[in-house]
């Protein structure tokens, strides 16, 4: 009558024994799974989510005349983000236009002859004249000169009296002298041409100037409306209506949501089988149970610590190894999501699958 009662007791003797074996195996298999995934996969939580933050600065300086935009606003590329005061800006370029007027006035433009060119021109004319009238003094000076010679052949066969000689003397020296002054006329005449060529180069240079100025002048009334940059969320704003900013202030940043990727910064005792191509996945902290795919973009060429402020130096004499970190960047989607996007900053934790 006591063996029924014997069995029941030793199974619960025996309970025990059969727990602990199933968790003896259970741990066994977890390891046995964890060092056979260790062959194929590497993983770090040292990784977060990094993306573009544009910061949107002033090319200009003035007050703020408008704030378009909010804190976490989404904008697209050229969406108006702030206006500043052009008042003085338009002044700027209407008087650059003016300037631009009389420059144009001087030196001209295509169909247009200016004071400067109209000048050269009369200049021109006025040497070619000069250079004509040396050929007519020559032809005068020699018609002279044979007349002289006539008359003093007349002299000698006594066929002309003193007077006629001395009136021909008269007028041979008169027309070389005609012939002198019209070649230092002629010369003159060069050198004004030359000059006034000069001061047509120097109208069509304060032309170019001029008109610089007045493209400048344009571009800076059009930098009075700052615009996104790209398409994305406002972030860091810290301008507000009325402010006076200066040229190059940071006024706010876009981020665009649209380029992000991934930093995972691995041990370097790990980055021996990362590759360029390979697949990860990436587990993000502010979505649990949420996984993204990834693809390893690129691997950098130096460690971490060496791109900090001030880079470890081992050779101080007080060394202590350290296991340092390769940056590993890895390109991933946006999520479809828009209550699960990604964000630069979130920790994530990713995985490689390196074979």
């Amino acid at each position: 009558m006591t063996e029924p009662t014997a069995i029941p007791d030793q199974r619960r003797r025996n309970a025990p024994r059969l727990v602990f074996f199933i968790l003896v195996l259970a741990v066994a298999g977890w390891l046995g799974w964890k060092w056979w995934w260790g062959l194929s996969h590497v993983g770090t939580d040292n990784a977060q989510v990094e993306g573009h933050i544009i910061p949107v600065s002033s090319k200009v300086g003035g007050f703020i005349a408008q704030v378009a935009v909010t804190d976490n606003q989404p904008v697209k590329a050229g969406d108006v983000l702030l206006r500043i005061d052009d008042r003085d800006y338009r002044v700027k370029l209407a008087q650059a236009e003016a300037e631009l007027a009389t420059a144009i006035a001087n030196a001209g433009r295509e169909g247009q002859t200016g004071q400067a060119a109209a000048q050269m021109a009369a200049a021109r004319a006025a040497a070619a004249a000069a250079r004509s009238n040396i050929e007519q003094a020559l032809a005068n000076a020699d018609k002279a000169q044979k007349d002289l010679e006539r008359i003093r052949g007349l002299i000698a066969q006594k066929m002309a009296s003193p007077q006629a000689l001395d009136a021909a003397e008269a007028a041979a020296r008169a027309a070389q002298a005609q012939v002198k002054a019209t070649r230092e006329s002629a010369t003159s005449a060069g050198e004004q041409a030359v000059a006034s060529n000069a001061a047509l180069r120097a109208a069509v240079a304060k032309l170019e100037s001029a008109q610089a100025a007045r493209d400048l002048a344009a571009i800076q009334l059009s930098d009075t409306r700052i615009v996104a940059p790209a398409s994305g969320l406002v972030a860091s704003k810290n301008v507000e209506t009325g402010q006076l900013v200066q040229a190059g202030q940071p006024l706010l940043s876009v981020v665009p949501l649209d380029d992000i990727w991934v930093i995972a910064n691995m041990k370097e005792t790990e980055v021996r089988d990362v590759k360029a191509g390979q697949s990860a996945a990436i587990e993000v902290d502010a979505y649990p149970g949420a996984t993204v795919p990834g693809t390893v973009d690129s691997i950098a060429p130096a460690t971490g610590a060496r791109f900090s402020l001030l880079p470890p130096d081992n050779a101080t004499g007080n060394f202590t190894k350290v296991v340092q970190r390769v940056p590993v960047k890895i390109r991933v989607r946006q999520a479809d999501d828009p209550q699960r996007l990604l964000r630069p900053g979130l920790s994530v934790y990713a995985t490689i699958t390196v074979k």
